[in-house]
């Protein structure tokens, strides 16, 4: 395959659904291929329905090995200080060459399978510089340098199977949800730079007037601007309804997805509007059931997502069951092992913050607040009996009116069971609250619920065992061992005056990870 640069005819057919942006392939006249460069502004009503179908229609095309496609949300934001090095060197090459050539780590790695891409790179990289120094009149040679590093980060992390098997003239795609950032944004253009068709779904905020300004893509007006739960885009999902497991890297090469994530495991898009709506961002991971995950979404509400996680897995654990009669405090305070700690990390990796999750589904599945998870750049999560700290970038879901969040962990858990609401709950009734007020991990409490509160369109649980913040995101027991409530909220001004959000709420929410 040669790498020489092609010219490109942007959205030349006025394309007006994701239908379309799936069907169609950009032709290739001579030097000259069509790109499109779309971006979707709100949701429809058959929104979830066309991701659906685009998944499906475009993983089979990879599967016959007629294309190559990845569906994205977050982009990965944290190089490590040595991998950082490696493609300032590679910046470094890109100058040395007079800006006419350009690699990745990964294609430097494997310079003898292409030879040629460089000059493609190379060509592309200095167009999107153009582009770049236009926005910014004050660019510094190190600005431009972080950029030129995190374009060929993307690039290894998001694109790579397009650049191993690139080829203009079969149908590669790129989809990207919630691309806001300017540098991320003008990744996507530089991958249209490279014959790639991209759309970006904007269900929920769009890029700013300046960024607007540019021209570069164009506009579909779908419906309304909300928050909507995305299923994560995995290939090997597909390859194996299909029964050929695997098979999407057939004729391709490794996909995107299985590059990206070590080809074990999806990632996961974490919400890009994580303060706003009212609505749940939901990803509910492997052995769910694709059904489950959508009715849980549809039912709560938004998603979009990152990224891997590190840790160990711990085999054969089991879920707690619900005592057949009411068990001893001491008995409850067991089900402690099953309530983690969460620390809330800065994009530096200090923990400015900390607070309190329960385990909800085998799979790493981790409830708690909102107001947790919405503050950091990354968590570290720890269990009791365990001394790894696993760290984790990845939110499942969430919903800013319950103040309710799912995060993932890569090990294998031990979860508790949440009330199904065989009677009611009633005032005076006994509780127990696990969680780790001002970082004292895993502390318990007791007491009674003492009243029912309607806080902002939601019934909340107002209980007396204490709590203390840190304790947010806390599981509130009755005496079987079963969740009925999520702590909350205390009230500072207040004695033993706490909330938390209710069993009925939190089934909603969690539906398809249990």
């Amino acid at each position: 395959m040669e790498y020489n640069y092609i010219e490109k005819r942007y959205n030349v057919m006025g394309l007006s659904s994701i239908e379309a942006f799936a069907g169609i392939k950009g032709g290739m006249n001579g030097n000259c291929k069509d790109v499109y460069f779309l971006r979707t502004i709100g949701v429809n009503q058959t929104f979830l329905k066309d991701i659906t179908y685009m998944d499906e229609t475009q993983t089979g095309r990879m599967l016959s090995g007629q294309g190559i496609y990845n569906r994205v949300g977050v982009f990965p934001k944290n190089i490590d200080s040595d991998l950082a090095a490696r493609y300032m060197g590679c910046y470094q090459s890109f100058l040395d060459t007079g800006r006419k050539r350009l690699l990745t780590v990964k294609l430097d790695e494997r310079r003898k399978q292409h030879p040629d891409i460089g000059e493609l790179l190379g060509t592309s990289c200095e167009k999107v510089l153009e582009v770049y120094r236009n926005c910014n009149k004050n660019l510094t040679e190190s600005i431009e340098k972080n950029f030129v590093v995190k374009l060929l980060y993307w690039l290894d992390e998001l694109a790579y199977g397009y650049l191993e098997n690139w080829n203009p003239k079969q149908s590669m795609k790129f989809v990207a949800q919630g691309v806001t950032k300017e540098q991320e944004y003008l990744f996507c253009y530089f991958l249209t730079l490279l014959g790639i068709d991209v759309l970006l779904l904007q269900n929920e905020t769009d890029i700013n007037e300046k960024t607007e300004a540019l021209h570069l893509s164009e506009q579909i007006t779908l419906g309304e601007r909300r928050a909507v739960a995305l299923e994560t885009y995995d290939s090997q999902r597909y390859a194996a309804r299909t029964g050929r497991p695997g098979a999407a890297a057939q004729g391709s090469g490794q996909t995107q997805a299985q590059t990206a994530a070590g080809a074990q495991r999806p990632r996961v898009v974490i919400p890009q509007g994580r303060h706003g709506g009212h609505g749940t961002s939901g990803n509910a991971g492997p052995g769910a059931g694709q059904n489950a995950r959508q009715n849980a979404r549809q039912n709560a509400g938004p998603l979009s997502g990152t990224t891997v996680v590190t840790g160990r897995s711990e085999p054969g654990q089991t879920a707690f069951s619900p005592a057949k009669g009411e068990l001893a405090f001491e008995e409850l305070a067991l089900r402690a092992s099953s309530v983690v700690m969460i620390g809330i990390h800065d994009g530096k990796g200090d923990i400015i913050g900390s607070g309190s999750g329960i385990m909800i589904g085998r799979e790493g599945y981790i409830l708690t607040n909102n107001h947790v998870a919405r503050g950091g750049k990354f968590y570290s999560v720890r269990i009791e009996n365990d001394d790894t700290m696993y760290k984790t970038e990845e939110i499942i879901k969430y919903n800013s009116l319950l103040d309710l969040a799912v995060i993932r962990i890569d090990r294998r858990l031990q979860p508790l069971p949440i009330y199904r609401g065989s009677k009611p709950l009633v005032r005076g009734q006994k509780v127990v609250a696990i969680g780790s007020p001002l970082g004292l991990f895993n502390s318990v409490s007791d007491g009674i619920i003492s009243g029912f509160r309607r806080m902002n369109d939601v019934d909340m649980i107002q209980f007396t065992a204490p709590i203390s913040h840190g304790s947010s995101g806390g599981a509130v027991l009755n005496m079987f061992g079963e969740v009925i409530g999520v702590s909350t909220a205390g009230i500072d001004e207040g004695q033993n005056i706490n909330l938390a959000v209710g069993y009925e709420f939190i089934n909603t929410f969690i539906k398809g990870f249990v």
